[in-house]
């Protein structure tokens, strides 16, 4: 199943939480059913040209993925009371890192964007939906680094937090949208270090209370974003026994 969305919101609001725009984002407590799946295409691969008939160009091999890391990301099950969807993002959402228009702040742009920072060597993503809470949707991801990397995120972010409380802008494929009333949250992790704030996102006259929590294990970064997008306006937070179960999976993935 798909979990749908019922915040009718422009594109635009969400520009700069790409993240949180992925199959299952806009999740409520409705669902419908899953598209069908597409029948082979008769042309392909297994539709061999005539003999003797060039054949079309063979696709540069695909990059392998990090065994680590996909061990690392939270399935269907893992959560009950929770929709996980590892569904693309919505295409209409902007690629790429948002550019803040405050050096200061560049950090907590580039969370927003589409790895928590430009240093992440990969990153996985999964959309989260509460069958608890209507309305609550949750980004999870989990990024790999360099170790030496992965702690300057969770200090730059900490430094972005306490020097941009007053807010600022960030931009993203010519999509522009404001974050006020940044605050750090206290949030307890498992994890080797971590920063939590609160933020509100706005653009096109809409906005939306955001939570984010950012966690190192290790050289391991996990990034969780919550919304509610049944009541935009209303607080929400990362549930606790998300983070739990996201930082379990990273430790025991090695």
């Amino acid at each position: 199943m798909r979990i749908t969305a019922r915040f009718k919101a422009p594109a635009t609001t969400f520009a700069l939480l790409p993240a949180l725009l992925l199959g299952v984002v806009g999740c409520s407590s409705g669902t419908d059913a899953a598209a069908p799946a597409k029948s082979p295409d008769p042309k392909g691969s297994a539709a061999a040209a005539p003999s003797g008939a060039p054949g079309p160009a063979a696709s540069p091999a695909p990059k392998a993925k990090d065994a680590r890391l996909e061990r690392s990301a939270l399935e269907q099950g893992d959560l009950p009371g929770y929709q996980v969807s590892a569904q693309g993002k919505n295409p209409s959402a902007p690629t790429g890192q948002p550019q803040a228009d405050k050096k200061a702040c560049q950090p907590l742009a580039d969370i927003m964007g589409d790895k928590p920072d430009p240093a992440a060597h990969e990153t996985v993503n999964r959309g989260i939906g509460s069958q608890k809470q209507v309305g609550l949707a949750v980004s999870a991801s989990v990024s790999s680094y360099d170790e030496s990397d992965a702690k300057k995120v969770v200090s730059r972010l900490r430094e972005a937090v306490a020097a941009c409380g007053s807010g600022f802008t960030a931009t993203v494929q010519k999509q522009t949208g404001t974050y006020r009333d940044v605050k750090a949250v206290p949030f307890r992790t498992a994890g080797d270090e971590s920063v939590s704030w609160t933020t509100t996102a706005a653009a096109e006259g809409v906005s939306a209370q955001v939570h984010v929590v950012v966690v190192r294990e290790g050289s391991s970064v996990v990034r969780l974003m919550a919304l509610n997008v049944a009541a935009a306006g209303q607080k929400a937070a990362v549930p606790q026994e998300v983070a739990d179960k996201q930082l379990e999976k990273v430790r025991k993935a090695g």
